[in-house]
């Protein structure tokens, strides 16, 4: 690149960093990322970023693909390119964004990790025997039971439980948006025994319906740390939290049901979009289920 070239970019990252007040970090980011096009330019005996074309672009975006970067990552490198060329196009030192319509390779969706049935009946059937492990029981069914998110399981009180209709109502959902939801019959004994425990031993200083020896609501982290524990000393292997009981419920729900909204409603997502990962989980266990049992497409030993 030409030392006009080098004076650009030193101008560009002279205006984020003292007209855009910009945060060092972001100012060293933008350098670095612009600072590998340029390197590319150098490769190409690409002179000026004038001379830079739409393919150009999506040439250097794809090598560093290649390269094993994530979509994340050249998304950013991207923002930082077309942020530069906004600048020249600004002080007229260009006439063209290449890098307006180029766009980074989509990042491969990783499905979330869940239980089969006979896991989750080996979780939640292992027996209680204090105080503390009956409360986590009803946590943890209710977790399974109604596919709670972690935050929505802490925040609920008593009163939002309805053990007669077997129903509850999520206050504080994702977006702020309430929603009902039914409780399962094992769920509502668990919470049946917690709250009958809970009256005799714990004092009533939180409306909470899950709280420590001492009343107060039990916060996020304890349930995670709690059903860590419940598993350690249960001789459960497996490394568990709690949203794959979450996860678990609506893979095992559309599994049996096929009824993608009725689980959109009961997860509380507010686009099918993000229910639709779980059609994918149960492609994958039909397809697992159809290499083992279809006579022609069993696999031959190696």
């Amino acid at each position: 690149m030409t030392p006009a070239a080098d004076e650009m970019l030193a101008g560009f990252l002279n205006q984020l960093k003292f007209e855009k007040r910009a945060s060092a970090h972001t100012v060293k980011s933008y350098h670095r990322d612009i600072g590998r096009l340029s390197n590319y330019c150098n490769e190409k005996l690409i002179l000026s970023w004038i001379d830079l074309k739409q393919n150009d672009i999506r040439a250097h975006i794809a090598a560093r693909h290649r390269k094993g970067m994530s979509s994340k990552s050249l998304q950013r490198e991207l923002s930082a390119i077309r942020s530069f060329y906004t600048f020249l196009l600004k002080n007229r030192l260009a006439e063209i964004n290449p890098a307006q319509y180029v766009k980074a390779p989509k990042q491969a969706r990783n499905l979330p990790k869940t239980l089969d049935v006979d896991q989750v009946n080996g979780l939640l059937e292992a027996g209680t025997s204090s105080a503390l492990e009956i409360r986590d029981l009803a946590m943890f069914e209710l977790f399974y039971s109604s596919g709670l998110r972690l935050s929505e399981l802490s925040s609920l009180d008593i009163v939002d439980l309805d053990l007669v209709d077997r129903s509850l109502i999520v206050r504080s959902g994702k977006g702020g948006k309430s929603r009902v939801l039914p409780i399962g019959s094992k769920a509502v004994k668990a919470i049946d025994n917690w709250l009958q425990e809970r009256s005799i031993n714990i004092p009533a200083v939180d409306a909470a319906l899950f709280v420590t020896t001492k009343g107060r609501r039990l916060g996020q982290r304890s349930i995670e740390l709690r059903l860590s524990q419940w598993c350690k000393k249960k001789g459960i292997q497996e490394h568990i939290h709690p949203h794959m009981l979450r996860h678990s419920f609506a893979s095992h729900l559309l599994e049996s049901s096929q009824d993608l909204r009725a689980v959109q409603e009961l997860l509380g997502h507010s686009n099918i979009s993000t229910t639709q990962i779980y059609t994918h989980l149960d492609f994958q266990h039909l397809t697992e289920t159809y290499d083992r049992a279809h006579p022609r497409a069993k696999k031959k030993p190696q």
